[in-house]
């Protein structure tokens, strides 16, 4: 039998090139492999966007699209929403038992992200929700409620895997072995950076290029990255290895990337025409995932069918899950 793949996505936003490169293209060759549920997790997204519930909303439909556009296949794969499987939340609150808030603050990923709100919000951010904080205990639950046995993660994940990790051994140990301790799957392309250099691509910090970005949008963007400071005028020599754009030549450009690199060292490349290139290069390798958003935006019934469907079936699995669960803790009253 396939082991069973969970990848739950936060719809806060469209997916960007970061993603494709990090994390998406190995969706799609994961869906033919193993038994794949991908989780649009707008319940989780609503722990830091609670006050906008139709940012959310929109946001599912985007999410929606962008897995489609990129090549998921609802006929290989499970597309669903957290918020249809209550299951998830009632095992949220028996997990929520076994977790204490002292290790929840110690987990390295929320202390990053607290910071992180400190950060933008000064004294306000240290008001965090109990929701916020608790994510990871209502991930464990998104992860155990599908039987997940590989969790394709960031290296910045890999606390919250280890988080689950531990819950799940506390539970067996406690009731029996009826949960699957997941192990996280590293990708092997590393983090993309974003256009200003930044290690970290991401809406917050407006450095990103978006699969659904116009050539006119991407143009804008591209002619704004960071280049060689030295590099003052056009024939300069300059040195590649500082630029961004040579950066995602190296993504975009295949077989050109020598050429681009020699000529801009020699000083036979302005950055101009540098970009110019990158940007062909660029709306080259998303054209026809946008002919694919543009088919689905014009198709939304289409979208929430999939959404519909997936839902439905994610939910048997996790309502299967609960059962076992609650028949070890012995809930199982009219059973």
């Amino acid at each position: 039998m396939k082991k069973t793949v969970l990848t739950g996505i936060r719809p806060t936003g469209n997916l960007h090139i970061g993603h494709y490169f990090g994390a998406s293209q190995r969706w799609v060759k994961l869906q033919d492999e193993y038994n794949c549920y991908f989780e649009i997790a707008d319940v989780q997204a609503l722990t830091d966007n609670f006050d906008n519930p139709e940012k959310v909303r929109h946001n599912v439909y985007e999410l929606a699209i962008d897995l489609l556009s990129i090549g998921i296949n609802p006929s290989k794969a499970t597309i669903f929403l957290q918020s249809t499987i209550p299951e998830i939340a009632e095992l949220t609150v028996y997990y929520s038992n076994l977790v204490t808030m002292s290790r929840l603050y110690r987990n390295p990923t929320v202390k990053t992200e607290i910071a992180q709100k400190k950060a933008l919000f000064g004294n306000e951010g240290e008001s965090v929700t109990y929701g916020f904080v608790g994510y990871p205990v209502s991930q464990a639950a998104d992860i155990t409620a599908f039987m997940g046995e590989a969790i394709p993660v960031g290296e910045d994940q890999l606390p919250l895997i280890e988080q689950c990790r531990e819950i799940v051994r506390k539970f067996n140990n406690i009731y029996g072995n009826v949960l699957i301790e997941p192990e996280a799957v590293l990708g092997e392309t590393p983090r993309i950076k974003g256009l200003d250099g930044n290690d970290k691509m991401g809406k917050s910090l407006g450095n990103a290029i978006y699969l659904c970005d116009s050539k006119e949008v991407i143009t804008e963007k591209v002619m704004n990255a960071i280049t060689d400071p030295a590099k003052i005028r056009k024939d300069d020599p300059a040195n590649p290895n500082i630029c961004m754009v040579y950066y995602y030549h190296k993504l975009f450009s295949g077989d050109e990337v020598d050429t681009v690199c020699s000529e801009c060292k020699a000083g036979t490349r302005g950055c101009v025409a540098c970009k110019r290139q990158l940007i062909e290069n660029i709306c080259k390798v998303l054209q026809p995932i946008q002919e694919k958003r543009k088919y689905y935006e014009e198709h939304i019934d289409e979208v929430t069918k999939i959404l519909e469907e997936g839902s439905k079936k994610a939910r048997e699995k996790a309502s299967a899950t609960l059962k076992e669960v609650k028949k070890a803790m012995q809930l199982d009253y009219f059973d």
